[in-house]
């Protein structure tokens, strides 16, 4: 395998407060993700695609007012828009801290994971494949999985020090043997859910550019019409994959527990939090990620 150069770099402005790792870490939920990397020194790595061809994309923040970029190829700025989308570098909470503040135990939270940004897939295809993926298992399990496909299905890149996994497109899924996919550790029912989203992207019955227009409501009806996706994947989809911060992934008995952990009180009243975080509910979402993975409980 030919290893690549970072050869151009570039200088991105964030609006703060802004911290590169927790919003990495949200993006990537686990260690063990080979398509957003994280080096020892806390780089970001990431294969990127466009109709160009791919780059492998390295960030990293050196001040708290900007992150570099640097990339394979001769053009930083070309890769500008989508590290910028995919980190949330411009996204204003102000809103979010101010109602957050509302909420005792969610202040707590909210402090202690200052500077995080809702991070988005990089694609909606994307999105929707890993809300499948993760639908009624593990967070561990379903990234064992999606691992696995990955790993035989995508295109690797590597640079010095680092190797990256492109996620594959819906065309590659389509390709892809029966076989492969239940070696992954996909059922056959997930798998025919993945085939059939990702048929309506590579035939372009739906895409992303369609779906951006459309209301939160609008969309999640165009997403749950395709088999596969019901209302929790939808709201995953636009959360992860449209930053639609208005909604919350509802059903998700990870969500109860994780609020009862996280805030010390079983009776606390989800529906209640909600109704105060109003239109940034969505940073919820992240806030109780987060929280788990760093075992962020009340003392």
């Amino acid at each position: 395998m030919r290893e690549l150069k970072f050869n151009a770099r570039a200088l991105l402005p964030v609006r703060a407060p802004y911290r590169l790792d927790l919003t990495v870490d949200a993006l990537r939920r686990l260690a063990s993700n080979v398509v957003d990397v994280v080096g020892d020194d806390g780089t970001y790595y990431r294969a990127l695609r466009d109709v160009r061809g791919t780059a492998l994309i390295a960030v990293r923040q050196p001040k708290a007012s900007a992150i570099e970029l640097r990339v394979t190829g001769r053009d930083a700025q070309r890769w500008a828009p989508a590290v910028a989308r995919i980190l949330g570098t411009q996204i204003d909470l102000r809103t979010w801290y101010q109602r957050s503040e509302r909420i005792g135990w969610l202040q707590r939270l909210a402090d202690a994971l200052k500077g995080l940004k809702p991070p988005r897939y990089a694609s909606a295809w994307e999105a929707c494949a890993h809300a499948i993926v993760f639908q009624q298992i593990s967070i561990h399990a379903a990234a064992a999985i999606m691992r696995r496909a990955i790993e035989r299905l995508g295109e690797t890149l590597a640079a010095p020090g680092v190797r990256c996994i492109a996620f594959p497109g819906p065309q590659r899924w389509l390709e892809a043997s029966d076989a492969d996919l239940r070696s992954a550790g996909l059922s056959a029912n997930k798998a025919a859910h993945l085939r059939s989203v990702a048929t309506a992207f590579a035939e372009r019955s739906i895409d992303e550019a369609s779906l951006e227009v459309l209301s939160t409501h609008e969309a999640a009806e165009a997403l749950c019409a395709i088999r596969g996706i019901g209302p929790w994947s939808a709201a995953v989809v636009l959360l992860r994959g449209f930053g639609r911060l208005d909604t919350f992934p509802m059903r998700d008995s990870g969500v109860a527990r994780a609020v009862t952990l996280l805030s010390g009180d079983e009776r606390t009243d989800l529906d209640g939090v909600l109704e105060i975080l109003g239109p940034t509910r969505g940073m919820l979402y992240y806030h109780l990620l987060l929280g788990r993975l760093r075992n962020l409980v009340p003392s």
